[in-house]
């Protein structure tokens, strides 16, 4: 058995596909439907409180009897500073005026980071998903042995060969090779450290040279040829987020949708605008904006986070969506709107070699 065909009879699954978990956009009824059609559906519950995240888990269940990836945040606590986050927040006052609301006076840390969260963990260990994966770094060696014990495969994200090194010393399955082309936040461990912005093919061809751990391409795969070419690179399975935004069972709202079937989605940006991290979505007021010359620092994440989501869900109330977080992968353009099970058939059809179209 090749690498492929080993790490899809591990997990139980028929095809080399993953969902990407896509916090704020996955649903139990996309994670179902693509692990009922063959692939790894996932949940993303880094943004949920441990009850919502339970009762996506246990609607995933009720849904599929087949294995779903569930991702969880292994970010490092915010680095407070009441300084910056007030000058952050000064600088934006002007967008917070056009949105209709004052500016907050103080800012929250709005996602609480599985590396501290027990009651998260129980919750997992209770649930026994059949994959757990890791963004922003990774748990314990306590935290990873628990999940192993109770028989839950383990994956983590690497943009680099020193954070996949890493991975694999923790004894950790899999790793998720996350390209610079790649959609949505970036996995970096150290996100003050320099990105070495290698793309997905690179990144992929490294890893599987220098770690014996199978490694799954994630970043700019948006059709079956994409697949076929990142599992000839040596990938065992090709992670697809930004492919799966229009699906119906995902939760992306209409504006979201709309900007990624526009000429918007070719021009997307790796900023730390929205968030406070590296991430990658189609450019807005906001972001360009936030990376005007004169801007200050913006406060660390996810402290940030809690400035855009305010101001987004104001403004989106007057009908502005120019301030929204709309994650998108350099393939964007090429997103396609159809039901995730005729998606995953598709993508499968080009990649033994089908008609494009």
């Amino acid at each position: 058995m090749n690498t492929s065909s080993r790490l899809i009879a591990r997990i139980g699954i028929r095809y080399p596909i993953v969902q990407a978990p896509m916090a704020g956009v996955s649903t139990p009824e996309l994670a179902a439907a693509v692990t009922n059609a063959g692939g790894l559906g996932s949940l993303g519950i880094g943004a949920s409180t441990t009850a919502d995240a339970r009762k996506m888990i246990e609607r995933a269940h009720a849904l599929t009897s087949g294995p779903f990836n569930v991702n969880v945040f292994c970010h490092k606590p915010a680095r407070r500073d009441g300084v910056a986050e007030a000058a952050w927040v000064e600088y934006l006052a002007p967008l917070f005026e056009e949105a209709g609301i004052a500016p907050p006076d103080t800012l929250g840390e709005i996602y609480t980071s599985f590396i501290e969260d027990d009651e998260a963990l129980a919750m997992l260990l209770e649930l026994k998903p059949a994959v757990v994966s890791f963004h922003f770094g990774i748990p314990s060696p306590e935290r990873i042995a628990s999940m192993k014990e109770a028989g839950i495969f383990t994956m983590a994200t690497a943009t680099c060969l020193d954070e996949a090194a890493t991975i694999e010393a923790a004894g950790i399955d899999a790793i998720v090779a996350q390209g610079f082309e790649a959609g949505g936040h970036r996995g970096m461990f150290k996100p003050e450290a320099t990105d070495q912005c290698l793309s997905t093919f690179v990144l992929v061809r490294l890893l599987t040279q220098k770690t014996k751990l199978p490694v799954i391409a994630a970043g700019g795969v948006m059709d079956g040829f994409g697949v076929k070419a990142a599992i000839e690179a040596g990938a065992a399975a090709v992670q697809l987020g930004t492919a799966f935004v229009l699906c119906p069972e995902s939760s992306a709202n209409k504006a979201y949708r709309e900007a990624l079937k526009s000429e918007k989605a070719a021009e997307t940006r790796l900023t730390k605008v929205l968030s406070g991290r590296p991430a990658r979505g189609i450019v807005n007021r906001l972001i360009s904006f936030g990376e005007a010359g004169e801007s200050p620092p913006m406060a660390d994440y996810p402290v940030a986070y809690d400035a855009a989501k305010r101001l987004n869900a104001a403004a989106s109330k007057l009908g502005n969506h120019e301030f929204a977080a709309q994650w998108a992968g350099q393939g964007a353009p090429m997103a396609r709107e159809l039901p995730a099970d005729e998606l995953v058939a598709l993508i499968m059809e080009e990649y033994r070699g089908g008609n494009a179209g």
